[in-house]
């Protein structure tokens, strides 16, 4: 199995560093104008609510699955086990590694390509040299993480602390502006809790869940995290806690300084916020803090996708080349390599705002809807002694979770849903392909019929 071959070295402190570190990223920086555009308000503020609560009730359903099988390869497993190994076990999990190997490259591309928008604060680029720059971020990327998993680790809190002094330098800049409560008190201006609304807050949720996305990456380390059945659910609702404080004082502290009306059509809204507090040095080095930020997350997003097609490949679910391991570092190099490629190829290729919604289209069909309808067919199959944490009031969390995550699926649009449907037929295709080379089922059964 693939947990077998890796060692147990993350403890909760790390675990919940790699997850926060991914969650932010460039992903609230430049997201943040979008949502305020969406919901054109001073209530887009419930947008970033709504997005921890729905992040909130997914991570039962990761918590019950992530500390049941604390494997490598988090989504591919849970698929396996929740829908056994049958014919439809296995391809939905065959399923979820084929769209990781098309989304985990999307993930890591829209961070290198945000990199790249906000770097030309400081130096506008051209077309050409922002490709080059956003390509440049997947290959620096793809070095460090070219290392042992404990080293790894430490990296990752350093990387953390970067991210917590920019989003706290933000904060306490609109707080010492002495404004910072008028945002709040004005929340409910001129609000109508009608169909326009509700349909407002699913848009613009698209964009903020992305900022939210993450807190299950300890789950695709699950065999390298230390006392996996406490650590896994406990770093979950860390970071999402944690993450969702500091997205709201965020949000307040800018607009408290810029007007809503004013920060939505702004490019580099955080730049420009820091510029009218302190002045044009303090707005470089905030920026360079950002794209620090956007790098950490390019750094954690990469190492947990690349445990995926590993973990499938060691069960021999995958092709059997990305089950190797560095023979000396003892990480999944192949699948580092192969991913970061892709990763690179999309970074070429690709606009930010395209590359959000086709993350969510893809993810929502294969892994959030499959997984939490999965864990209701386990828990229904199997004894509830086998899952060391329970979410409460099962299964109705489940139930919200799987109508929250097609609400925002219908809200990407429908050529982003005919696209991740696109990528599921296509996959369900190679599938089927490798059954037969394999001899696998249903092949394997019509060639035993033959011989008899």
């Amino acid at each position: 199995m693939a947990e077998d071959s890796l060692v147990r070295r993350l403890g909760l402190a790390q675990a919940t560093a790699i997850n926060m570190t991914d969650m932010v990223g460039i992903g609230p920086f430049v997201t943040l104008p979008m949502v305020i555009a969406t919901m054109n308000g001073p209530w887009f503020l419930y947008a970033w609510l709504a997005g921890a609560l729905l992040s909130m009730v997914d991570a039962m359903v990761w918590s019950e699955l992530g500390a049941a099988f604390p494997m490598a390869g988090g989504s591919y497993n849970f698929l396996k086990e929740t829908y056994g190994k049958t014919k439809l076990g296995r391809l939905m999990s065959f399923l979820f590694v084929w769209q990781t190997m098309i989304q985990a490259p999307l993930v890591i591309a829209s961070a290198a390509i945000g990199f790249a928008d906000y770097f030309s604060y400081l130096l506008p680029l051209s077309t050409i040299e922002a490709k080059i720059m956003s390509g440049s971020v997947v290959i620096c990327i793809v070095i460090l993480l070219y290392r042992k998993i404990e080293a790894i680790g430490k990296i990752s809190v350093v990387l953390w602390v970067g991210v917590l002094v920019t989003m706290l330098w933000i904060i306490g800049g609109g707080i010492a502006h002495g404004n910072f409560m008028h945002p709040i008190r004005h929340i409910n201006d001129g609000i109508n809790l009608n169909y326009g609304f509700v349909a407002a807050i699913g848009f613009a949720s698209v964009k903020s869940v992305y900022s939210y996305l993450g807190y299950y990456n300890v789950c695709h380390l699950g065999g390298e995290i230390v006392n996996p059945s406490r650590n896994i659910p406990r770093s979950m609702f860390l970071s999402i806690a944690g993450i969702a404080v500091l997205y709201m004082l965020m949000n307040v502290s800018v607009v408290s300084v810029i007007p809503w009306h004013h920060a939505m059509g702004s490019k580099f809204v955080i730049s420009e916020f820091m510029q009218l507090l302190m002045g044009n040095i303090a707005a470089k080095v905030i920026t360079c803090l950002i794209l620090l930020v956007a790098f950490s997350s390019v750094f954690s997003a990469t190492l947990g996708y690349s445990r995926i097609p590993y973990a499938a490949a060691a069960d021999g679910a995958f092709f059997t080349v990305f089950a190797k391991l560095h023979p000396t570092k003892n990480f999944p190099y192949v699948s580092l390599l192969v991913l970061g490629g892709i990763a690179f190829v999309f970074s070429l290729l690709f606009k930010l705002k395209d590359v959000i919604s086709a993350i969510l289209a893809m993810r929502i069909l294969i892994q959030f809807i499959a997984q939490a309808i999965g864990l209701l067919l386990l828990r229904k199959a199997r004894k509830t002694t086998l899952f060391p944490y329970k979410m409460p009031l099962f299964p109705l969390p489940v139930y919200m979770a799987i109508l929250i995550w097609f609400g925002i699926l219908v809200s990407t649009g429908l050529h982003m849903v005919l696209g991740g449907l696109t990528a599921i037929v296509t996959g369900t295709f190679v599938y089927f392909i490798k059954a037969k080379v394999n001899k696998e089922w249903p092949f394997e059964a019509k060639s035993v019929a033959g011989k008899a």
